[in-house]
């Protein structure tokens, strides 16, 4: 059946009246028509958006398993799980451009920096027709690397006192196993700086010509470091004592085929690396200790006990005048069950070992008002404590929302976050102590907000709990806004891990933290790790300091 055709509008004032009403008809038909089309579509969309909703909630349970199925297969595998969130971008997008510093002279490139250490000239000479003239020298600079094996035979004399005794003339210092300290200088450094396995480096130097043994150079690696492990134990004293922050971290390790953790100590000029059981808190007290072995009994203990709200009255019992000293761990318990402490009791002993620690650390002048910046995980959070802006900002990333509004709050929080963090880093630089309330309101307007996303908002709360830690840097401008310095740290022990698996023996596990921190403290001090090495093994050449004092000086 043919479509009726309706009259123009434009022409009504021409219809009659029996028009006219076939034309509001029509057009009242059409209205209907639209509507019922118009109705259909928002039952459409609204089934669409239902089934988007789903398909989200959908692909959120579904990303949560293969997480789940991911952490299961590292565990299976004996590896630490990766996180589930990509890194944050906050702290490179709120760097200050390029721009806007101040740019001074362009540093030379440095080939031409060594022209005056040249070791030896030769003169070439070139062929040329009778008759030529001589127009001197043009110089062409070449950097070489000679590696060559050498035997020494040593002739060491031997003499018989009158009474008897027999004296030999002594080997030239450092020469370990028949293998001399250059020998010894190379191996290190390619273990620990050039992450060179044990297996490559001996392939490496049977090449060049040295016979020697995978269990040889285990050895040069390992055995004979006292002096290094004794320098590595004084820079963390030194960074400890001198140091107005530091920035903690740990990561999973595999020792003697068990799961151990290597926490990070560190601040601008130091890194120290160790590798224990246990990342509890007890234990990071007793890396903080340093190689004192004592507990004390003092007024910081106890400030500590009641910070940790420990029962008044067992605080009471064991309180004195004068600090009390126990030269180690078992004269300590003995005074405690002599209290009448529990000592079995696993909570309560642990609470009590940990004040008997701190009151060590503040007794031997350790940490002192140092600011301890962490990423919120429990075991560092002591003494001066600061929060890393970063691990916060994480925080909101893993959240999963699933409605375009939720999306939308977190972007939302988000930006102002990253503003804030911005608006902090360019106060550093300059500050400002009457800008101070103005952060701490703007801070309390971004954490207070109140957004409908239950998840979000409880994350909030928590945040804005923890506003004294995440502002320390208005009471101490000096201190990082974040713990990128430990992760840098950390990333060498993981890419060691990685290439050469874990440790066996005890004095493998302390060669692998003391090198590897030793290493990293000589790039935070501008130092030469291989000339470090050789002046420490007894080389001829460059003569460094003792790194703790080097610490000591620049903080």
């Amino acid at each position: 059946m043919a479509k009726r055709r309706l009259p123009s509008p434009e022409h009504a004032d021409t219809l009659s009246l029996k028009a006219l009403r076939s034309l509001v008809t029509g057009l009242l038909e059409r209205a209907e028509q639209a509507e019922a089309r118009l109705g259909k579509l928002e039952a459409e969309n609204a089934a669409l958006r239902e089934e988007n909703a789903e398909l989200r909630l959908e692909n959120t349970r579904l990303k949560v398993e293969n997480q789940l199925l991911r952490d299961e297969i590292a565990r299976l595998k004996s590896l630490p799980p990766r996180p589930p969130f990509r890194p944050s971008g906050m702290d490179k997008a709120t760097d200050i451009k390029s721009g806007d510093r101040q740019v001074g002279k362009k540093k030379p490139r440095g080939p031409k920096l060594d022209m005056e250490r040249v070791s030896r000239e030769e003169v070439l000479r070139a062929i040329v027709p009778v008759g030529s003239r001589f127009k001197g020298y043009r110089s062409f600079v070449v950097r070489d690397l000679v590696l060559r094996a050498e035997l020494v035979r040593y002739q060491r004399e031997c003499w018989v006192t009158p009474d008897g005794k027999t004296v030999l003339a002594p080997l030239p210092a450092g020469i370990m196993g028949g293998f001399g300290v250059h020998l010894r200088r190379l191996c290190l450094m390619l273990h620990a700086q050039g992450q060179v396995t044990t297996g490559r480096l001996t392939t490496l130097l049977n090449d060049i010509g040295i016979d020697i043994s995978k269990r040889q150079v285990v050895r040069l690696l390992t055995k004979g470091l006292d002096g290094f492990i004794a320098e590595d134990a004084a820079v963390l004293h030194a960074g400890l004592v001198s140091s107005s922050y530091i920035t903690v971290d740990d990561t999973g390790a595999r020792h003697a085929h068990s799961n151990f953790y290597t926490t990070q100590i560190g601040s601008e000029h130091f890194t120290v690396f160790r590798t224990t059981k246990s990342k509890s808190r007890l234990n990071f007290l007793s890396l903080l200790r340093g190689n004192y072995r004592d507990y004390v009994l003092s007024d910081a203990a106890f400030d500590y006990l009641e910070g940790r709200r420990a029962d008044p009255g067992l605080a009471a019992r064991l309180h004195s005048f004068e600090p009390q000293r126990f030269c180690n761990e078992v004269p300590f318990l003995e005074h405690l069950a002599s209290k009448g402490v529990e000592i079995f009791d696993r909570q309560g002993i642990g609470l009590l070992t940990e004040a008997g620690l701190w009151g060590c650390i503040r007794y031997h002048g350790l940490v002192g008002d140092m600011v301890i910046i962490s990423d919120d995980a429990g075991q560092f959070r002591i003494g001066n404590h600061a929060l890393c802006w970063v691990h916060c900002e994480r925080l909101l990333q893993k959240l999963m929302p699933a409605k375009a509004k939720e999306v939308r709050s977190v972007t939302l929080v988000r930006d102002l976050v990253w503003r804030f963090y911005k608006a902090l880093k360019v106060w550093k630089q300059r500050p400002s102590p009457r800008a101070i309330p103005a952060f701490r309101r703007r801070f309390d307007r971004i954490f207070t907000l109140h957004t409908g996303y239950d998840a979000l908002d409880a994350l909030l709360v928590r945040l804005h709990r923890r506003k004294a830690e995440l502002l320390r840097v208005l009471e101490r401008p000096e201190i990082p806004l974040n713990t990128n310095a430990s992760e840098n740290d950390l990333r060498t022990f993981v890419t060691k891990r990685k290439i050469s698996g874990g440790t066996m023996s005890r004095d493998g596990r302390i060669a692998r933290d003391t090198m590897l921190g030793l290493m990293k403290t000589c790039q935070k001090l501008g130092l030469s790790f291989y000339h470090y090495l050789g002046d420490r093994l007894g080389v001829r050449g460059n003569v460094i300091s003792p790194l703790a004092g080097l610490i000591t000086a620049k903080a």
